[in-house]
């Protein structure tokens, strides 16, 4: 949700989401981009061939540009920007887009820029149903194609030349601000010498917020109409903490936001220090923290900063936004890239989480409730030759280290043995096939749905280790949409029973000596961290960025001690105080 408050005659704050923490002073480079407010016209119905054939033209021009950076990145450009390029110039030859554009044309007799964006919206409503946040954010690669289209169509360059030049600017960058950034635009923009990332549009899995959290680059997206709001040179102050933009700031305020700055940059390196310093708390206790990650680009910012492992590699990114299926070799190489760049560290790969309102070939399926539909493991064990191929992938990459494989929205005992069958059957087709790969892979599950979190003991029997994610077992065990504005207030980790059947769910793992996670939203939170240590945590897995402040926190905490308090409060079913917890 976007707000804008009026401060005085200069000075104004938008409100966003932070995605990449940190501050940034400089000045704005508004990024120009293709409005989706084009000419809408009729044509004579003798044009309707001339006409199709313009956007095809200008279909083909975008595709081929689009091929043309593919084959040419540089050295050190991210892995996944050759991926992502391929989805954009798969979306070009998607009949859905370029056939129904094209219809629209010799039907209605729509000039062509109508006819696409028209398309285009029809398209970007069906992702935004989605109930994955994630799969959600992929309606932005249709409108990313559709303004590169309508650019070319226009007989515009697809690149606004102004943001190619280094940056001089007094407060050490350039700021930019955009509709959106596209894999291309964004390939580019590494380039520069850039402050801070805002956009209009996005969330947390953005392609602005993938590669600005590779950078380490403040970012807020979400911003609304800020594009509007912006002058190319206006002085603005970024707060990736809160998620606020200040546009041209009072002196006052740029002195506290240079203090802050630098405090946080002072911090930041201080943190970095601790890298190679083993997470142990005062009293002995060896705590591991791995990082979450989105894209294989991401698992070299986790190995940096000295995490333990990956906790949580989302596979979604392979899957969506693309008309057809990744290959096995497809896959096999994406994993096996983060297994290599994590050097012998464990890696943990989430099967498909795939939400119930959306099929992968785009048709449209009836759910009333997708939260709770044929989603994540139903999903893939309803559709076996899907789940046959990604399976057979892990296991190649496996050979380079340790996978565990991780599955999402486990709730019956049923499901793991179905899970354990289908496993059992791609190691026998890889064997048969004479395929490489390990001979043992651990099996986990998260434990999001209160079910089994409740009845937990079968599960921690017959699995390898168990992962909490706390995002959607508080939102089912509160039953409360945590992106509904409405009723987002009533989201609460601190709830006595969720943290009942956290630490529920912790005791009776280690009974069996099976290791737990978190690996949601909890784990990276630096206020939480003494909590969870208090309820048996041993292992948190959060965004790599978060790692160094969370180890600061751990290196000063007394495990005994903690337990003891957090344990008396959750007796009583009172709320913990977290202050009392240092």
């Amino acid at each position: 949700m976007t707000q804008a408050v009026q401060i005085n005659t200069a000075m104004c704050t938008v409100a966003g989401q932070g995605v990449v923490n940190g501050y940034a002073i400089g000045k704005a480079a508004v990024m120009g981009a293709a409005a989706l407010e084009v000419p809408h016209y009729y044509i004579d119905a003798t044009a309707v061939e001339s006409e199709r054939q313009r956007l095809f033209r200008a279909m083909d021009k975008a595709r081929d540009d689009l091929q043309f950076v593919a084959e040419h990145l540089p050295a050190d450009a991210p892995r996944e920007i050759a991926p992502l390029l391929e989805v954009h110039r798969l979306l070009l030859d998607d009949p859905m887009l370029r056939d129904q554009s094209a219809e629209l044309i010799s039907s209605r007799l729509y000039n062509a820029e109508w006819a696409l964006t028209t398309q285009g919206q029809e398209l970007v409503a069906q992702f935004e149903q989605i109930e994955d946040a994630y799969l959600r954010e992929r309606s932005a690669d249709i409108r990313q194609v559709i303004e590169r289209v309508v650019l070319v169509l226009n007989g515009q360059a697809a690149a606004p030349q102004s943001l190619t030049a280094d940056s001089n600017a007094s407060e050490g960058g350039l700021i930019v601000v955009a509709r959106d950034i596209s894999p291309a635009d964004m390939l580019r923009l590494r380039k520069g010498r850039f402050a801070a990332f805002l956009t209009d549009l996005g969330g947390p899995t953005s392609h602005t917020a993938i590669v600005a959290r590779s950078m380490n680059i403040p970012a807020v997206v979400g911003l609304g109409h800020l594009r509007r709001m912006v002058r190319d040179g206006d002085m603005l102050i970024v707060d990736g903490f809160k998620g606020v933009v200040i546009i041209n700031p009072s002196e006052q305020v740029l002195q506290q936001y240079r203090q802050l700055q630098a405090q946080h940059l002072q911090q930041r390196e201080q943190l970095s220090q601790l890298r190679d310093t083993p997470a142990v708390t005062v009293d002995g206790m060896r705590i591991r923290l791995e990082a979450n990650i989105e894209l294989p680009l991401e698992a070299e910012v986790a190995y940096e900063v000295g995490a333990d492992g990956i906790g949580l590699f989302r596979s979604e990114f392979l899957f969506m936004g693309r008309p057809d299926l990744p290959s096995e070799q497809e896959q096999f190489e994406a994993y096996a890239a983060v297994v290599k760049a994590m050097q012998g560290r464990p890696v943990t790969i989430r099967t498909l989480d795939l939400g119930s309102d959306k099929t992968l070939d785009g048709e449209q399926t009836v759910a009333t409730n997708p939260a709770l539909g044929l989603r994540a493991i139903r999903y893939c064990l309803a559709n076996p030759e899907l789940f046959q191929t990604q399976l057979r992938a892990l296991l190649r990459a496996s050979q380079y280290g340790l996978v565990r494989i991780l599955i999402p929205m486990i709730s019956t005992m049923e499901e793991v043995y179905a899970v354990r069958a289908a496993l059992d059957q791609a190691e026998r087709g890889l064997i048969a096939d004479g395929v490489e790969h390990a001979r043992h892979i651990e099996l986990g599950a998260m434990v999001e749905v209160p079910a089994i979190a409740i009845a937990i003991e079968p599960f921690a029997q017959n699995l390898d280790f168990l992962s909490i994610g706390s995002n959607d077992l508080i939102q089912y065990v509160m039953a409360v949409d945590r992106t509904d504005a409405e009723v987002a207030d009533l989201y609460d980790p601190m709830h006595p029973a969720v943290l009942r059947l956290i630490a529920h769910t912790i005791n009776r793992a280690e009974n069996y000596g099976k290791p737990v996670s978190i690996c949601g939203e909890m784990a990276g939170d630096v206020r939480l961290t003494r909590m969870l240590l208090g309820l048996g945590l041993r292992c948190f897995s959060m965004p790599a960025t978060q790692i160094p402040a969370i180890k600061q926190e751990i290196l000063g905490a007394h495990t005994e001690a903690l337990r003891l308090k957090v344990a008396t409060a959750l007796n009583r079913a009172e709320r913990i105080n977290l202050q009392k917890l240092h």
